[in-house]
């Protein structure tokens, strides 16, 4: 299984989650520091976009372990409600194009 990890204690708000997950997932430096820009780059993990630098196999899942989340969570609720409302978003994209979920989120 492939494994990204973000470093939760490093996130102190929407731009440095961007910057961690850029590092963590080798988002293209092309694309924009956004949300919606995220999940557009972890939708397309088994095509060859090359939008990060995992590409999934049809039945692979890229964990996504987020360490120091308690502390995230205290620091940013809203911010982890929404990653887990993406996660979940972008699995039902997989998922209508006929795939297996794509992510699965560890909150460590």
């Amino acid at each position: 299984m492939a494994v990204a990890e973000l470093n939760g204690a490093a996130i102190v708000n929407e731009a440095t989650f961007l910057a961690e997950s850029r590092r963590a997932f080798g988002f293209h430096t092309a694309t924009g520091d956004t949300i919606d820009t995220w999940v557009d780059c972890l939708s397309y993990l088994r095509d060859d976009e090359n939008m990060t630098k995992f590409r999934l196999q049809p039945d692979e899942v890229l964990e996504i372990v987020i360490t120091d989340s308690g502390a995230l969570r205290s620091r940013l609720p809203d911010l982890i409600d929404e990653i887990v409302f993406c996660v979940g978003g972008i699995n039902d994209r997989y998922e209508d194009y006929g795939e297996k979920p794509a992510l699965e989120l560890v909150l460590r």
